[in-house]
């Protein structure tokens, strides 16, 4: 397949596609500004999990209820970020973003004044809904305001650092305001960043260029119902089994729905996912390197809490803590990739990362209910860190590049649902082999809750070596002509 080029348009770049973007007068602010978004959205798909005790006690969840709270943002989340990817094309840029920031400030300060469960979830629903339509925006800003390559390749590096340790980070933030202040403090955090935030962008970044068009309602609506309907399906599945009559509905219905979508797709003059997107290899194989990565990251990132905590006895803020050292491997491992992509290339940095990732999680498989912290656990979750940073800046890279601008909106989208949705679904499946090995086991409680963690990593390491094999699958790239560093990144 000829490669199709990049159409990145920036000043003094030569001509660019019609309603190109215009340059960003301050583009260090503006990676700044993007990158705290970027992380606000990462955690608060995580921070709540070590508070969730201490909600359930408030609150009075039940305990299938309480999962409730971490999916209410997820599926808002993913079910509408292809429609807030179109709609940052649409209207700008920067009006998604703070219009997206808005909704996600004041949605979090409904939830930390949370008096009930029925409130807090829907506060849980408005964050996903604010996240979905200002998320999209952050990677569209640095594929259009980041022409240079070299520059570029730093920048995702900083994304991919972003999210690949936000959800250690998160952890983190958690244990420690729940254990020194209150759970509600994991939400109300939110409310003076967004405000930052709201000061900030108008004040320094410039507005994207429209692209003229209507949205694609048919599409917006088959696709978040669909996808709605698979991960709600999977957590179904995890609570009860996959021949729960519930459970078949809301598959069946997803298969439907999302059929429907790719024909509305195929047939649409202005779609949210032009599927024009997945005709290049190497970007499909980049969708679905996602979905494994985050599907694998997200479980080991919920069980070993589970495990520091059940099992060891950790506290909140003890597990928090643990967490540390694989946020820095993947920051420094983040950076290191950056500068390495050039050299080394995306394909190789995939399989290299996705190869730690699964040494990390084989390495778990081994853990014992009396495994020590320092001799059992710190050293595959380095690894692991090691492997996120690594396999995540070369996802990125692949995604990002040869992107028309008018697409950049809705490709970041899809990116960010390939994250949310690998998380959910991912998780639900691990959770439903965690579900079937504890009950298959006999022995005491911790025994039996380690046999369905180390149950669950082999899965996950399943899934991350099936990314290995697909990333060698992924083809090399030829530079064009006049932009001999654009073969690197983009190799």
């Amino acid at each position: 397949m000829t490669e199709q080029r990049t159409h990145m348009a920036t000043a003094g770049s030569g001509p660019g596609p019609a309603g190109a973007s215009r340059p960003q007068r301050h583009p260090g602010l503006v990676l700044a500004i993007v990158l705290i978004c970027q992380t606000m959205f990462i955690l608060d798909t995580n921070v709540v999990n070590i508070a969730l005790p201490d909600i359930q006690h408030d609150l009075g969840f039940s305990a299938a209820g309480l999962s409730w709270v971490l999916n209410a943002y997820m599926l808002a989340f993913g079910g509408l970020l292809l429609l807030g990817g179109r709609a940052g094309d649409i209207i700008g840029q920067r009006r998604a973003l703070i219009g997206g920031v808005v909704i996600f400030t004041v949605a979090s300060l409904a939830g930390g004044l949370a008096t009930s469960a029925e409130m807090l979830l829907a506060a849980r629903a408005g964050q996903g809904i604010g996240a979905a339509i200002a998320a999209p925006t952050v990677l569209a800003f640095i594929t259009v305001g980041f022409p240079d390559p070299a520059r570029r390749a730093r920048a995702l590096g900083a994304y991919a650092a972003v999210s690949g340790s936000g959800a250690a980070i998160g952890l983190i933030a958690g244990g420690m305001l729940t254990d020194w202040i209150s759970w509600r403090w994991v939400l109300f955090i939110n409310v003076p960043i967004g405000i930052v935030l709201l000061i900030l962008a108008p004040l320094f970044m410039t507005e994207t260029d429209r692209h003229p068009g209507r949205f694609d309602l048919a599409g917006s609506l088959t696709s978040t119902l669909g996808m709605t309907a698979l991960v709600y399906g999977f957590i179904r599945a995890a609570e009860k089994d996959f021949g729960d009559g519930v459970t078949l509905g809301a598959l069946s219905a997803a298969a439907v729905l999302l059929a429907l979508f790719v024909a509305v797709e195929s047939r649409a003059r202005q779609p949210i996912v032009p599927l024009r997107l997945f005709a290049d290899r190497n970007r499909a194989g980049g969708y679905v390197v996602l979905l494994f990565v985050l599907a694998a990251g997200n479980g080991m990132f919920f069980f070993l809490t589970q495990f520091l905590q059940r099992v060891r006895g950790y506290s909140p803020l003890q597990a928090g803590f643990a967490f540390v050292p694989l946020a820095l491997v993947i920051l420094v491992s983040s950076g290191v990739a950056a500068r390495l992509l050039p050299r080394l290339g995306a394909k190789t940095l995939i399989a290299v990362g996705a190869a730690a990732i699964t040494v990390a999680l084989l390495w778990m498989t081994r853990l014992t209910p009396q495994a020590d912290y320092a001799t059992a656990l710190l050293g595959p979750m380095m690894i692991a860190g090691l492997g996120m940073g690594i396999v995540l800046v070369g996802a990125t890279t692949v995604l990002s590049s040869g992107i028309r601008a008018e697409d950049a909106g809705a490709a970041s989208g899809l990116l960010n649902v390939m994250q949310q949705i690998g998380g959910a679904l991912g998780l639900a499946i691990l959770v439903t082999v965690f579900g079937a090995a504890t009950r298959a086991s006999r022995g005491p409680a911790h025994q039996v809750l380690t046999e369905g963690v180390t149950a669950a990593f082999t899965l996950a390491a399943a899934f991350t070596a099936c990314t290995i094999l697909l990333a060698l699958t992924m083809k090399n790239r030829q530079a064009p002509a006049e932009s001999p560093a654009a073969e690197e990144l983009t190799r």
